[in-house]
Formats: structure tokens, sequence, C-alpha cells
């Protein structure tokens, strides 16, 4: 980076970049000469200089340039001229807000253009396809490209400004006219984004402002000034957030307009609390909060009608309508019922907090939902005289709803009054602060409250009533909206019915002599029949017998006994019951005393340790004084030393100054140095352009001398050198006049050569003309020839390609033919193999029944079968051993001695032979396992049969 002796260089060298193109050089030049340490006194070049600087920055969009620059030029001038900078600031934002201007009329003039250009034509393909594949429209496009950048820039320009004039005083004024351009920026553009994040910016700096007070050029919000240009920014961001329809960030502008007035602890005007209360209506109602939305009204009807002296009576009415309105719009019913204690706890900090910005003053110890309720709110109507400045539709409805007891036709009642209402309202021509009023919008919150107070006097008189006879009596709902009307009612405890679809009845009164309704009306009633008895029939004395008396007495005397006796026991009682409740109080107190106790010497311990700590703090304290006294001292010296030395009278010992004191002392000494410093280099810089201009007056004469002999000279030396030039030419021409003449003899010979050179080269131009043309010819008819079998070629590929497609698919079929008949011919293979398995089974089966009926006989003792001839097709015939065996053995039941059984069985017995089981079977017969396996294994032998067969 180029340094420069003076500002004025670098402002001479950025012009002379910017002429030539290279503005960023241009900007980077001025960067370094305001963050340079070498000019921090102000002076008018520098003001120059940031105009220069700015107008860049904004021109290439650099607005961290712009920030960074403007710091360090309040750092230059923040004590010597400050209005320096709040020219540079204002000449910025017009700058941002001018090429932001110019950006939206040109996208503007661009999209006219686009539209308008010709209406018969159609999108170019280029529009078609750049829409396609972007999904915007053009505005949208040309917006995103022309006028986005800019409205960027103009955004962190505004942002820029307030973080630089957030902390000082001296620039209140224009902190807030730039909040209230920020406010119409985002107005104007519909910018909510930008709305939430600027009312968090203001809400940030206010409480830095309040967390930082040892601040040196902070703002003081105790002097009106200030705190009228706070207010008016606060209610300039009211304003804006709720014609942007961002009604949470207008409850929090209303909640800084409410810390601000408790910061300060003044009220502000009547007409700002008059818009303050507007907007407040306006927010509650969209909210759903009708409660406050009607307290909010009636603090603005008693603000209007004590300060403003030119409020018509019609005015006057309008908003006193619309607090009766507001009012009863208000649900009959309390929400808190069967709520939960959270839930009331936090109903209740609710109430407190928007009391508190309503301007009730309210005890948090009581009960605010009692103070903020609908009862409380209609006996404020009847006390602020506010019912006699209504209409008289307005007061024929409220006497309706809230006094008659006319359960059959008040909804006959109430529907005309709705229908006049409902055309009431209209501009305030003497309250310009209130929004205009339209009473209509209360319709639908009445007709629901005209609707609970008919069901509630329904109840009240009715046990039972038909659907049909109760939609009849209630024109302003279907039947299925005054069901979930009812529905919550009961939920809140207001009314107490039920609705049977089955019967079509509505069942009212459930809760039986409890209601508080009936309750009341019996009583009323049970008074009335008392009056008119007494009235009908006065009381008599009558005069009682002697001997009546006396027999009442023996039996009130034994009475009497039996229930002194009775007391007796239950005094007795008592006092053991007392004795043992006392011993309890004491075990209870004892344990309580000791619970205390621990508390105690918690809190002895915590208070020890509080003090050890405090001891700590204060010793720490005691140092940092005794070393700042120290530093004071020293401070003393060293200023009396620098007294001294300039002449100024020192400081006296006895004097109290403290660090603080002597800390500024020193830095308006050094501040002092600096100007004066300044003032001495000014003051040399003005020696030296004097010498310099008495060197230059003395210069001039000899200066004039030197360029007029200079004058002489060059002249005697032109004149010299031209007639030398004349004195050549003529030379030169006669040299080629004589050179003429000798050619001229030459021409006849020139133009008998150029004749025989021209009709030569003519002859080769025809002869590569005709040469070419027969090269042209044999390449097109060589192409045509090429093109031709290409052609044919392109044919028989087709038809090849189609001839090899028909026999592929003529291929394909014949195989799927092949694959159905092989696979026919092997289910019917399968089936056939199956059937003979089958059969085998079957015959092994019957073979198997055989041999367990014969086993049985055979254990049975009785007679087999006759033997048949063994022959091959009967494998299971016995053997003739087995059946002597059989023959020769006993009948069953009867004991055989062993040595008898030997001698039948033919001697002592031999352990069987492997070729017969218990049961004397041989292996010529088929065993379970053998038909297991035979029976298993069929179908294994068709298996492989099939498979041999396969193969």
């Amino acid at each position: 980076m180029a340094t420069f002796a003076k500002p004025e260089n670098a402002l001479k060298r950025a012009e002379e970049l910017i002429n030539v193109g290279q503005k960023q050089d241009a900007l980077q030049a001025l960067h370094g000469i305001i963050t340079s340490k070498r000019y921090r006194a102000w002076q008018k070049t520098l003001e120059r200089i940031m105009f220069k600087y700015v107008e860049l920055c904004v021109d290439m969009r650099r607005g961290r340039f712009a920030k960074d620059g403007l710091i360090q030029y309040r750092i230059i001038c923040q004590q010597v001229n400050i209005s320096s900078l709040e020219e540079v600031i204002k000449h910025f934002m017009h700058l941002a807000t001018e090429k932001a201007e110019l950006a939206r009329s040109q996208a503007q003039a661009l999209e006219e253009a686009l539209d308008f250009d010709d209406l018969e034509a159609d999108k170019r393909p280029e529009d078609l396809m750049l829409s396609y594949v972007s999904g915007e429209k053009g505005k949208d496009r040309s917006d995103r490209e022309l006028v986005t950048p800019w409205f960027k820039l103009l955004w962190e320009t505004y942002r820029t400004v307030l973080e630089i004039l957030r902390n000082n005083s001296k620039l209140e004024a224009l902190y807030a006219m730039t909040a209230h351009r920020a406010f119409q920026f985002c107005k104007q553009y519909k910018r909510t984004t930008e709305f939430r994040r600027l009312c968090e910016i203001i809400r940030n700096h206010l409480a830095n402002h309040n967390k930082y007070r040892d601040q040196r050029d902070r703002p003081d919000l105790s002097a009106p000034e200030s705190l009228q240009l706070y207010l008016d920014t606060r209610f300039e961001q009211l304003k804006v957030a709720t014609e942007l329809q961002l009604w949470q960030e207008a409850f929090r502008s209303v909640e800084d307009i409410y810390g601000l007035m408790c910061i300060v602890k003044k009220t502000p005007k009547a007409s700002f609390l008059v818009i303050y209360y507007a907007k407040l209506t306006r927010i509650f109602w969209i909210s759903s909060s009708h409660i406050y939305h009607a307290f909010s009204w009636l603090k603005l009807f008693a603000l209007q009608k004590s300060f403003n002296k030119n409020l018509t009576q019609k005015d006057l009415q309008l908003i006193a309508s619309s607090v009766v309105l507001a009012a009863l719009s208000v649900p009959p019913y309390d929400r808190s019922h069967g709520a939960s204690h959270m839930e009331l706890e936090n109903q209740k900090e609710r109430n407190l907090r928007v009391a508190n910005l309503i301007g009730f003053i309210v005890d948090p110890r009581s009960e605010t939902r009692e103070v903020l309720s609908r009862s409380s709110l209609l006996s404020n109507l009847v006390s602020k005289s506010v019912m006699s400045c209504v209409t008289q539709e307005v007061r024929d409805l409220y006497h309706i709803l809230e006094h008659e007891f006319s359960p059959l036709d008040l909804a006959l009642k109430v529907q005309p009054l709705l229908m006049k209402i409902s055309k009431l309202g209209g501009k305030l021509s003497s309250a310009s602060s209130v929004p205009e009023i339209q009473l209509s919008e209360y319709i639908p919150s009445l007709e629901k409250l005209a609707t609970l107070r008919l069901l509630q006097q329904v109840s009240r008189v009715y046990e039972v009533m038909k659907i049909e006879t109760l939609t009849g009596m209630i024109p302003f709902f279907d039947f299925s909206i005054v069901e979930k009307i009812s529905v919550d009612a009961v939920k809140h405890n207001f009314l107490s019915m039920k609705v049977d679809h089955r019967k079509g009845a509505v069942l009212f009164g459930s809760q039986g002599l409890e209601s508080e309704g009936i309750r009341d009306h019996l009583s009323v009633f049970a008074e009335s029949l008392t009056k008119a008895r007494s009235m009908i029939f006065p009381p008599t004395m009558k005069a009682l017998k002697h001997g009546e008396m006396l027999t009442s007495l023996t039996e009130t005397v034994d009475k009497e006994h039996k229930r002194l006796l009775a007391r007796k026991s239950i005094i007795e009682k008592r006092k053991e019951e007392q004795e043992r409740q006392l011993l309890e109080m004491e075990r209870e107190e004892e344990s309580r005393r000791l619970k205390q106790q621990k508390i105690t010497e918690e809190a002895e311990r915590k208070r020890l340790a509080t003090e050890y700590a405090q001891r700590r703090n204060q010793r720490i304290l005691k140092e940092i004084e005794e070393r700042e006294l120290e530093e004071a001292q020293q401070l003393l010296k060293e200023a009396g030393k620098r007294g001294k030395k300039k002449g100024k009278k020192p400081i006296m010992e006895g004097e109290k100054i403290t660090k603080q004191t002597l800390m500024e002392m020193a830095l308006n000494e050094q501040l002092k140095e600096r100007q004066e410093m300044e003032k001495k280099l000014q003051k040399l810089a003005k020696t030296l352009d004097h010498l310099e201009r008495a060197k230059r007056e003395e210069a001039s004469p000899l200066v004039d001398a030197a360029f007029q002999q200079r004058l002489v000279e060059e002249k005697a030396q032109h004149e010299y050198f031209q007639q030398l030039e004349i004195e050549q030419s003529r030379q030169r021409h006669a040299g080629d006049l004589e050179k003429k003449k000798r050619l001229s003899r030459m021409m006849r010979d020139k133009e008998t050569f150029q004749q025989r050179v021209f009709s030569k080269r003519e002859a080769e131009y025809n002869k590569m003309k005709k040469e070419q043309e027969d090269r042209i010819n044999q390449i097109i008819q060589s192409r045509q020839l090429e093109r031709e079998t290409r052609r044919k070629m392109i044919c028989y590929l087709k038809l090849e390609e189609e001839r090899q497609k028909k026999l592929r698919a003529e291929e394909e079929a014949r195989q799927r033919e092949e694959a159905e008949r092989r696979k026919k011919e092997e289910a019917e293979r399968r089936a056939k193999l199956d059937e003979i398995a089958e059969k085998q089974r079957q015959r092994e089966r019957e073979l198997e029944e055989k041999e367990r009926q014969r086993r049985e006989e055979v254990l049975r003792g009785t007679p087999s079968s006759p033997v048949r001839p063994k022959s091959p097709l009967s494998p299971r015939s016995p053997k003739p051993g087995l059946v002597a065996a059989t023959a020769a053995a006993p009948s069953p039941g009867k004991y055989v001695p062993r040595h008898l059984r030997e001698r039948i069985t033919g001697g002592p017995q031999s352990p069987p032979s492997p070729d017969h089981d218990r049961w004397g079977r041989q292996d010529d017969r088929p065993s379970t396992d053998r038909w297991r396996s035979s029976t298993f294994g069929g179908g294994g032998a068709g298996r492989s049969t099939w498979s041999s067969s396969r193969r």
C-alpha cells in the first residue's frame, strides 16, 4: 500500500484511479488513509475523503468496508466535530437508498418491457428454458438479479449505522431517524424477517445501554429529548408491526414501551397512550383474549373522554359502544375451573403481567384473576358512566343479556338488535389515532353469548326439551354448533345439561339440588310462599294447659339426665383425645425443634462462610483501593512535574483527587497536547506554503524572460531548417524529372511484355478452372454412387435383421412347445410311477395286517388256520418245526414246571438263534423294519427308476 504525505494526495490518486476504471485500488488507497494512525486529527479533507469512500463502497457494494471506515472516522471526529460524522452517514444512507430505488425502477421497466413488447408473439425458447430450469417467473428472476443485491446493501447500511450510533448521545436524533427509515423500508417492501431482526437489534441496544451504565458517551434516558426519541422509535415499531400483521412482534413492542416507561418512571403523552391502547385492543382481539381486549378499550375510552377536547358525541358513542360490546364478548364463565395448580399460577402471572401492560395497578399477592374478570369489568362500565354514552341498541342488548329473564323469546329480542349494531361503525373524525371501528366484528361473540344465556335460563325452568324446539329458539346457529358451545360451557361448570340423540331431547339439571341456579331459584320460591302464608294465616298464640305442662316436665327431666350422662362420657372421651393430641403435638414439636435446630446450624454455617467471604472480598477491595491510591499518588506526582515543566499551577497535596479524576485529567492533557501539536503542524504547513509561494513569485519574471529568449532562438532555428528543406526538395524534383525522361523510352517494350504476361496467365487460369470443374463433377458422381450404395446396404441390413428376428421368434416358439411337451410327458410318467408305488405299499400293508392277525392267534393259543402249501407266491408260510412246537405247547392259563417245559421243548433252552426273534419269527418273513424300508424305499426305487429313464 502506497503512503501519502498528505490526505489530499490520496484523494487525487483515488480520483485518477477511478477515472481509469480501477475502483478497487482507489478504495484500498482511501481505506489506508482512513485507518492510518498518522491522520487521527480531523480536517476538512478527511470529510471529503469519507464522502468519496462511501460512494465507492456503495458503487461496489462493499458494506463491510463502509462499516470499518465509518468506525474509524467516528474515532477521529467524536470529540472534535461530530456533525461531520452525521453528514457522512446521511450521505451514505442517501446513496444506498437511491441505488436501491434505481434498481427497483430498472427491474420494473424490464418487466414491463418483457410483458408488453409484443402481445401476439410467443415466448422465446431461451425464456421458456430458463423458466423451466429455474422455476421462477420473469419478475422473480429480475428481482433476484437486479434488486436483491441492492436491497441487501441497503439493509446492511441500516444495520451498520445503527451499530455505529447505538452509544452516541450526540447523534440520538440520527439514530432515531435511521430506525424510522429502516422501519419504513421493511413496511414498504414487506420484509418481515428483516423487521424481526431490526426489532431484536434495537432491543439489544437498549438492554446493553442499561447493562453498561459507565460508558462515556451513552445516551441519558432521563433527559426529556432522549426519552421522546426512544418512545417515538418504539411507537413507530409498534405501528409497522401491526401493519405487517406481526402480532407477536407487536406485543413484544408493547412490552418494550412498557419497560421503557418503567425505566424512566414517566408517563408518555396522552396522544402516545391513545396509540398504545389502540394497538393493544387490536393485538388482544387477534389473539382471542377478549377480557384483555375489553379492558384495553375501557382505558382507551377513559383517555379519549379525558384528554380529547375535540371528541364529538357520535365518536364518543361509537367508542363507548365498542367498550360495552367488547365486555359482552367476554365468555361468562371462568376458564380456570378444573385447572391444575401450575396452570392457575401461570394464569395468575399472565394476568399480572397483562394488567401492568394495560395500566391496572394490581397487588401481586391478591387474586389477579378476580381483578381482571368479567364481573369487575361490568362494574367498571357502570362506575365510569360508560353505559350513559352508548347507543340505545347497545344499551338494550346489555339489559337483555345481563338482567332480563326471558328464556323463550331471548333470541327473538336479540336478533334485530344485532342486525342494527352490525351496521354501525366507521372512521372517527375527531380521533385520528384510533383505527376504524366496525361493531360487526363483535356479532359472532354476541351470538354465542346470547346462546349461552338462553341455555342458562332454559336450564333453570325446564328439565327436558326437544332438540327441535331448542333449535327453533336459537336462530343463530345449527344444533351442531350449539352442541359445541354447550360442551365448552359444561366443561367450565357454567351449564348442566346432556344431549340424548336417541330420544332427540336435551336434559337439564343433572346435578340436582347442588346446582347454584336451582338452589337460588328454590330459595326465592320458598321465601315467596312463606310471605304468602303469613299473609293468609297470621300466627296466633295458643294457651297450654297446666296438666300437659307437668306431664311433659317429667319426660323433659329424664331426657335431660340422659343427655347429661352422654355429655359426660363425651367430655371424658374428648379429654383422652386431647391428651393424646397433646402428646403427638409434643412429639411433632420436638421433631420440629430438632429440624429447626439443624436449619439454624446450617444457616449459621452459611452465615459464617458468607462473613468469611465478605471479609475476604473486603480485604481484596481494600488492597485494590490501596493500590489505586498508590497509583493515584504516582499520577499526582507525574502531573505535578508536568505542570512545573509547562509552567502550569501544580496540584496541591491536600486536594482530594481520585484515580478516575487523575485519569480524566491525564486524558484531557493528552488531548490538549495533541490539539496543540496539530495546530503547530498546521501553522508549519501554512509557513511552508507561504515560503513556496514567495519563491515562485520571485522566480516568475526570470522564467518569463527565459521563455521569450527561447522563443526567439527557436524561431531562427525553424527558419533555417525550413530554407534547407526547400533547397533539398528542389534538388530531388530536378533529379526525378531527369529519371522520368530517361525511362520514357522503355514504355512500348513494357506494354508488350505486360500483354504477353497477361495472356499467358489467362490461359493457365482457364486450364486450371476446367480441371477443377472436372474434378468437382467426378467427386459429385462418386458421392452419389456412395450414397446409393449406402442406402442399398441399409435396406439390406434392415431386411436381414427382420429375417433374423423372425427366425429367432420361430426357434423360441419351437423350444417353448418342446419344453411344454416334455413337461407333459414327465408329469404323465410321474403319475404312473406314483400309482405303481401306491399299489406296492397297499400290498405290503395287507401282508403286514395278515402277519399281525396270525401273531395274535399264536399268542392267544388258538388253532391256527390250515397250513397252505408253500408256494413261491407266499413267502410268509411257516416252517414245520415252528408248527410242531406250537402244537406241543400247553394251553394258556395252566402252570407247567420247568423240567416239564424242557421236556416239551426238547432240552434246556438255548439262546435264540439269530434267525429267530422272541416270538419265533424266522428270517423268511419280512420284519417291521423290512416293511418300513420297503415301504419308504418304494419311493426311492421309483425315483431311481425315473432317474434312469430320464437319463
